[in-house]
């Protein structure tokens, strides 16, 4: 219920959002008609197609983005024809002769009883080319959906973000309908206000063509909706990855502790796709030890930083009664590829055993909704709490410690808890300058993409020669050369491609991955126009060179001293390299 009561709000936001412009000409058309049979039925029209749309778009099936794709062209001409109806009624009967037998008459001088099967059509076609911005709320609407697929739950949550944008809207049409309706009367200006929405209405359906609705108009908000999204999700802690969303919070020390709660009982791990550094587990083999699950991911950084605690438990517990089961989720499509998995094991000293959850199976056994996320399962197989995102490591491991007291395990040498683990200084499972962290994860697929400053805007899934524009406001980011930019990543055409990003974070990463052939791709750091020195990352030499040798998160800035904002430039010198989101820390 709070998940759709957040949707619900997010949607009413994106009246403050300039994506909601190109739309804005075809709903005031009709606010001179009445509600019922005009308004209402366009507007549910535009929330159901935009639900099925986003439903199916959200399993990532290319032919849905395709099929969607020509829906969006058959729905420009509709408008187009809308538009010329405000402009030419005449011109416009003989055109729609078709759509009049079947009671679908788009003529706005159509008058008071304006047929409901034609705000219903405009409706429809509206939802096919509304492109909202992906703020907050609709990325974590989005990325459940992705993860989970196309069902009632993900479906409803899109509905009801939908249907927040139409009741922002039909507020709006309810204003600019009285507004409309002054104006005729006082001015006598009814003929030149349906012609000034007919030009509004075809400027729109240029502006959609161009691909400005999801380029220019994301860049040009006057209204932080983001930020106003981001107030709603703090304001429900439950909802959202963050350190300490959902553990139970306890008393320090070995004092004696509440009662842990029964959440459930350990989901079966039958749909894991293969597994490492063990056999096949089940839930009844596990009957006996306590368990931690993390669900994780070998390019998440929230992961990488949360690891040294997880290879701490292990080490301290195993032989007391511990087993832990990395459940490996992947996020982007390279993180499927079993001997990728298996060279990041390696690589991060995993030893315990993993799961490959590629159909996310197991994921959605748990209900789960984040990377990294903490299970803790006793001895008789049941959920007695959980942990969402970094942090809260000392109540984690005090979890760990009652439960294995429950089981009846000594613990080791009775001492306390470990407490604080020691991550190296240089690597990227050091924990996050959070006083400092002004920079979100942003992706670079056009899927998820936000802030990309290039002019024109993204090109989806065709090559494109993109420039840098001369400044960056703090979060932007561009691409400079030829890139195809894909659904989770951009890859390099040419040589001498550019990335470009004005951050503020002690830490700057980029998870990369070298051309299909594996061959590996040269590149060259700048900080602020310089060589990064002992600013580079551990990935970077200090005249800021490095190469791209495997699928992976790359760390190319770390900062010693005062961390401020600063702009980042990584040039690659052979064409190839895929690039799919920036993270900092």
């Amino acid at each position: 219920m709070f998940l759709l009561l957040l949707a619900y709000l997010g949607g009413v936001l994106t009246l403050l959002s300039p994506c909601i412009l190109p739309v804005l000409p075809f709903v005031f058309a009709r606010a001179d008609r009445p509600f019922l049979r005009s308004t209402l039925p366009l507007l549910a029209g535009m929330a159901l197609m935009f639900a099925v749309v986003a439903s199916l778009a959200a399993v990532g099936s290319r032919w849905v983005a395709q099929a969607n794709q020509a829906g969006r062209w058959i729905a420009l001409a509709v408008m187009a024809v809308f538009a010329l109806a405000l402009l030419w009624p005449a011109l416009a009967n003989r055109l729609l002769s078709p759509l009049q037998r079947l009671g679908g008459r788009l003529d706005a001088s159509a008058g008071e009883g304006g047929g409901v099967g034609s705000s219903l059509l405009v409706g429809v076609a509206t939802g096919l080319l509304w492109a909202p911005c992906a703020g907050p709320i609709l990325g974590l609407i989005l990325t459940g959906a992705a993860l989970q697929g196309a069902n009632i739950g993900t479906s409803g949550l899109l509905l009801a973000y939908a249907l927040g944008a139409a009741t922002s809207l039909a507020l709006a049409v309810w204003i600019g309908g009285r507004v409309l309706a002054t104006l005729k009367r006082h001015l006598g200006a009814g003929e030149w206000i349906r012609r000034g929405l007919g030009v509004a209405a075809l400027l729109a359906v240029v502006a959609i063509a161009m691909g400005w609705d999801t380029g220019v108009l994301t860049r040009l908000s006057t209204v932080s909706t983001a930020r106003l999204e981001q107030g709603l999700l703090d304001a429900l802690p439950a909802q959202r990855p963050a350190a300490g969303a959902s553990m139970m919070m306890m008393a320090a020390g070995n004092a004696a502790r509440p009662a842990l709660p029964v959440e459930g009982t350990l989901p079966s791990l039958a749909g894991a796709t293969g597994w490492l550094n063990s056999p096949t587990l089940d839930a009844q083999a596990l009957r006996g030890k306590v368990v931690l699950v993390d669900f994780w991911t070998y390019s998440c950084i929230n992961c990488l930083r949360a690891l040294p605690h997880v290879r701490a438990w292990y080490e301290r517990y195993r032989d007391h009664g511990l087993v832990v089961v990395g459940v490996h989720a992947p996020e982007f499509a390279f993180e499927r590829d079993v001997r990728n998995v298996q060279r990041a094991v390696e690589d991060l000293g995993v030893t315990w055993p993993v799961a490959l959850d590629n159909d996310f199976a197991i994921w959605r056994g748990f209900d789960n909704r984040y990377w990294p996320a903490h299970y803790f399962i006793d001895a008789q197989g049941r959920i007695r709490a959980h942990h969402f995102g970094e942090g809260d490591y000392e109540d984690a491991e005090r979890i760990i410690r009652q439960l294995l007291r429950e089981a009846g395990n000594a613990l080791p040498g009775d001492a306390a808890p470990a407490m604080t683990v020691a991550a190296a200084p240089g690597g990227v499972e050091r924990e996050a300058d959070m006083d400092n962290l002004r920079s979100p994860e942003t992706y670079i697929g056009h899927a998820r993409a936000e802030n990309f400053a290039s002019p024109g805007g993204l090109r989806a899934d065709r090559a494109f020669d993109y420039t840098v524009p001369p400044t960056l406001r703090l979060n932007q980011w561009a691409l400079g050369g030829r890139w195809l930019v894909g659904d989770e990543d951009a890859r390099l055409q040419q040589a001498g491609g550019r990335i470009v990003f004005r951050f503020h974070a002690r830490d700057l990463h980029l998870v990369l991955a070298p051309d299909a052939a594996g061959r590996p791709v040269r590149f060259r750091v700048r900080i602020d126009g310089h060589a990064p020195g002992a600013m580079a990352g551990g990935d970077v030499s200090a005249d800021g060179d490095g190469q791209v040798d495997g699928n992976r998160l790359y760390q190319l800035i770390r900062q010693g001293g005062a961390v401020k904002e600063r702009s980042f430039e990584i040039e690659f010198l052979d064409p190839g390299v895929r690039a799919y989101a920036f993270t900092f820390g």
